[in-house]
C-alpha cells in the first residue's frame, strides 16, 4: 500500500469524502509533528452489510496517509444500546465481526498488520474506567446525555438507563485508547460534541472528530440492518445481489438519495481511483470514468442508463464479495454465523417419542405482519357478522380476508384504509370462506365492547414490514403451526400503551416510519 508525504497531501488523503470535520487546525497541527492516531468503533449488534465498505475505505485512506488506526468492536455498547444484542449472544457476535471486518479489510487490499483490534470489554470492565463512568455521571446531565444519544441509541416510549450511559463510554473510549481522533458516521455529531464538552470536564484532551456522510441504501433511505430491501448482506449470494439492485431505487437522471450512485462515490472509486460502466456496443461501449463528478453529470444528463450503472455495480460489488464469502463457507465460520444470528424459525423440532432439549424460541420475529390496503369490503355471503375484504398485502394477487367487524366498523370505514394484518396464520375456512389472515385490532377491556383496527404510520405501503423494536432481524415462519400456539402465546403480552401505540412487553411495534397505533382504546388488547 502506497504511503503519502507531506502533511498536506497526507490531510487531503484523511479528509477526502468526509462530510465534516470538528478540529481541522488541530489535526493539521499534529500531522506536522508526528502520524495521527485514529480509532472507529462498532458496536457489535446486527449483521455488517454492504454500506461497511464505506468506513473501511476511509480506513485505506488513514492507513495510506501513515495513520495509526485502531478498530474498537464495541461489545458492551451493543448491549447498553437497548439490548440489540443480548448478553448470552454478545460474545458470539463479536466474534463474528472480527471475522467479517477483517474479511472486508482483506478484499480491498487493507493489511492487517497495520491495524490494531480491541474488544470495549477488555478494558470497559476495569476499575479505572469503571470510576471515570461514575465521575462523568456526576457532571453530565440527563438532558445533555439523552440528547447526545439521540440519533444513535434506538428511541423508544420508555427508555433504559443504559441508553444514557452510552455517550459517556463512548466519550471516555477515545482517552482509553489513548487517540488523537475519532471517526464515524455524521449521525454520531451529538456524540461527538458531547465528547468535546465533557472529557475536558475530567482532565482529559478534547479530540479532533471526522464524519463520514450517511449513504443513502438501496431504497433512497439509510442503509439499515432492519430494512432488509436497503441493504446487502456481506454474505449474499450473487443471484441476491442482482435481485436487489434490480429493485434498487435509481431514477434515470436524478443523482439525489441515489444508492448506487453513492456506494460508487463513497466505495468503488476510492479503491480503484476509476470506474468502468459495462455496456454493449450499440449503446456506446464501455466508458471508464477517472473521476466521480463526470459519471455523475453524464448519469443527471442520461447519457449513462440506471440500468448499465446498476449492472457494473453489480459486477464490482460482487470483485470484493467473492473472498468474503469464500472465507464464510468454511464449517467453522458457517457455525459461529449461525450461532451469532440464530433464525428462530428455524428451530430443531424434537425427534417422535423424545423430549426437545432445548426449548422452542417465542420470538415475535415469527409473525408475518405486513400493513394491508383493503381493496374491497362486503357482507359474507352466509353470515350477518363477517366481512369478506380483499387486502393488498405487496402480493401479486390480493388476499382474502374473513373478519368479524360487522357489529364494530362501518363498512364504508374499512374500505380503502390501511390496516395490519397477520399474513402467516394457516388459512381457514370461516363459514365456507376460506380466511388467509387475520386484521389485527384493539379491543377495549370492559363492556360495552368496542374494537378498533389497528393504524400503520401515514405513508406506508401495501406489503411494508410490521415488526416489534428489537426483533428487526428474525425471519418469520412460513407458516405457524395450530398445535404450536406462537400466536397465542406471543398475543397474551400484546397491549395499547396509555399512548394508544401497540406494544408487546412494552416494546412498540413500528414500521420504517414510525409506531402502529389505535384512536382511542388505551390498555386495550389486541387480537
Amino acid at each position: 500500500m502506497e504511503t503519502a508525504s507531506g502533511p498536506q497531501e497526507k490531510y487531503q488523503l484523511i479528509t477526502r469524502n468526509l462530510q465534516e470535520v470538528l478540529g481541522e487546525d488541530k489535526l493539521m497541527g499534529i500531522l506536522k509533528e508526528r502520524e495521527v492516531k485514529i480509532y472507529w468503533g462498532t458496536a457489535t449488534t446486527g449483521k455488517p452489510h454492504v454500506a461497511y465498505f464505506v468506513p473501511m475505505s476511509k480506513i485505506a485512506d488513514f492507513l495510506k496517509a501513515g495513520c495509526e488506526v485502531t478498530i474498537l468492536f464495541a461489545d458492551l455498547h451493543a448491549y447498553l444500546d437497548n439490548m440489540k444484542a443480548p448478553w448470552e449472544l454478545l460474545e458470539l457476535r463479536t466474534r463474528y465481526y472480527e471475522n467479517v471486518i477483517k474479511a472486508m479489510l482483506e478484499s480491498i487490499g487493507v493489511p492487517l498488520e497495520k491495524l490494531k483490534f480491541v474488544r470495549g470489554t477488555d478494558y470497559q470492565l476495569s476499575k479505572e474506567y469503571t470510576l471515570d463512568v461514575y465521575r462523568l455521571s456526576s457532571v453530565v446531565t440527563q438532558h445533555d446525555a439523552k440528547k447526545a444519544g439521540a440519533e444513535v441509541v434506538k428511541q423508544v416510549e420508555h427508555p433504559l438507563l443504559s441508553g444514557l450511559l452510552y455517550p459517556g463510554l463512548q466519550a471516555l473510549d477515545e482517552e482509553y485508547l489513548k487517540v488523537d481522533a475519532q471517526f464515524g458516521g455524521v449521525d454520531q455529531r451529538k456524540i461527538f460534541t458531547f465528547a468535546e464538552k465533557y472529557l475536558p470536564s475530567l482532565g482529559y484532551a478534547k479530540r479532533i472528530h471526522l464524519m463520514n456522510p450517511m449513504v443513502p441504501g438501496l431504497t433512497g433511505s439509510k442503509m439499515s440492518s432492519s430494512e432488509e430491501d436497503s441493504k446487502i448482506d456481506l454474505l449474499d449470494r450473487k443471484e441476491d445481489v442482482k435481485k436487489k439492485l434490480k429493485k434498487a431505487f435509481c431514477e434515470p437522471g436524478n443523482v439525489e438519495n441515489n444508492g448506487v450512485l453513492s456506494f460508487i462515490k463513497h466505495v468503488l472509486f476510492p479503491l480503484k481511483s476509476e470506474f468502468v460502466i459495462l455496456r454493449e456496443e450499440k449503446w456506446g461501449g464501455n466508458k471508464t470514468y477517472t473521476a466521480y463528478e463526470a459519471l455523475e453529470k453524464d448519469f443527471a444528463e442520461q447519457v449513462v442508463h440506471p440500468g448499465d450503472l446498476k449492472n457494473s455495480v453489480e459486477v464490482a460489488l460482487n470483485k470484493l464479495l467473492d473472498p468474503i464469502r469464500e472465507k464464510f463457507n468454511c464449517p467453522e465460520l458457517k457455525k459461529l454465523t449461525n450461532a451469532a444470528y440464530p433464525n428462530p424459525s428455524k428451530a430443531k423440532p424434537a425427534e417422535k417419542g423424545t423430549k426437545n432439549s432445548e426449548p422452542e424460541t417465542i420470538v415475535p420475529s415469527r409473525l408475518d405482519i405486513r400493513v394491508g390496503k383493503v381493496i374491497s369490503v362486503e357482507k359474507h355471503p352466509d353470515a350477518d357478522s363477517l366481512y369478506v375484504e380483499k387486502i393488498d398485502v405487496g402480493e401479486p394477487e390480493p388476499r382474502t380476508v374473513v373478519s368479524g367487524l360487522v357489529q364494530f366498523v362501518p363498512k364504508e370505514q374499512l374500505q380503502d384504509r390501511l390496516v395490519v394484518l397477520l399474513c402467516n396464520l394457516k388459512p381457514q375456512k370461516m363459514r365456507g370462506v376460506e380466511s388467509q389472515g387475520m386484521v389485527l385490532c384493539a379491543s377495549s377491556v370492559g363492556e360495552p365492547r368496542q374494537v378498533e383496527p389497528l393504524d400503520p404510520p401515514a405513508g406506508c405501503c401495501a406489503g411494508e414490514r410490521v415488526y416489534v423494536e428489537g426483533y428487526e432481524d428474525g425471519e418469520p415462519d412460513d407458516e405457524l403451526k395450530p398445535k404450536k400456539k406462537v400466536f397465542e402465546k406471543l398475543q397474551a403480552d400484546f397491549r395499547i400503551s396509555e399512548d394508544c401505540i401497540a406494544q408487546w412487553k412494552e416494546r412498540n411495534f413500528l414500521t420504517k416510519l414510525g409506531s402502529i397505533s389505535c384512536k382511542s382504546l388505551k390498555g386495550g388488547s389486541i387480537s
